[in-house]
């Protein structure tokens, strides 16, 4: 079976692979796996782009997201007329022909990761450019998204020869069973530059611990005071900053979000 396999924390948001995608779909029909995309209204490879935190402790994620060729996939249940079916290879394809007019299996999707064509009357999405895959006399025997990516962010191959140690899936909570692995998804991060309000100066080399009782990480403020704690899960924290037998303690929360803390005063 083959699949998908990005390493998010090596994406610049370049958006090289979401380009790429639209150069090979637009313009373009691939029968008998994809009709012509529209110039506009569909990403069928989108880089999705989040800033987090607080001012002035900011960062920005990207996260490439095709459609995850689930094993399970709904949208297969929710098509007539085996219009959306599974290769051999594990790719799952939507049937331009079969497909018109199935509006339903662009809501079937969990990720919405499929679009409806307006004009055409039919749904579309990623097809792993299997045109490109069954080519034998194609330049290019892998997907245009992994081919333009300049980077190496975007692996695809047999699922069995990828490098799947430590890697996840987007929601796994949906059953999908999706064939598309991420390593280096963003975590939840806490942030802020320690100073000390009586003389305004920042404080560096102070220890600072984060624990929710069953994980701990640590960190040194730096040279300008800050510290940065990343790789966290959704939960309640307890932050302990000290130095020279001074300590404070704060309660930080990164349920909703990656939480800059700002100037946080050692006092």
């Amino acid at each position: 079976m083959k699949g998908f396999l990005i390493d998010a924390s090596k994406c610049v948001g370049c958006h090289a692979c979401q380009i790429a995608c639209k150069d090979e779909h637009c313009g373009n029909c691939w029968m008998p796996y994809a009709a012509e995309q529209p110039e506009s209204g569909q990403f069928w490879l989108k880089v999705n782009q989040k800033e987090r935190g607080q001012r002035p402790q900011v960062k920005v994620s990207y996260v490439p997201t095709p459609c995850m060729h689930c094993e399970n996939a709904p949208c297969i249940a929710a098509a007539k007329d085996d219009a959306v079916y599974r290769r051999d290879d594990g790719l799952v394809i939507i049937d331009p022909v079969k497909a018109k007019g199935q509006k339903a299996i662009v809501d079937a999707c969990p990720y919405h990761k499929i679009f409806w064509n307006e004009e055409l009357q039919i749904p579309q999405k990623c097809t792993g450019c299997a045109h490109l895959l069954d080519d034998e006399e194609s330049p290019i025997r892998v997907p245009r998204c992994m081919d333009n990516c300049p980077v190496g962010v975007i692996q695809f191959g047999e699922l069995d020869e990828l490098d799947l140690e430590g890697a996840e899936v987007l929601h796994p909570e949906y059953g999908t069973k999706p064939h598309v692995y991420y390593k280096g998804l963003p975590k939840k991060f806490i942030a802020a530059t320690v100073y000390t309000p009586e003389d305004e100066e920042i404080v560096e080399g102070a220890k600072v611990t984060v624990t929710n009782g069953t994980d701990t990480y640590e960190a040194i403020t730096n040279s300008w005071g800050d510290f940065w704690i990343d790789g966290l899960a959704d939960d309640e924290w307890d932050v302990t900053i000290a130095k020279d037998g001074k300590e404070m303690k704060l309660s930080v929360s990164t349920v909703a979000e990656d939480r800059g803390l700002g100037d946080v005063a050692f006092a």
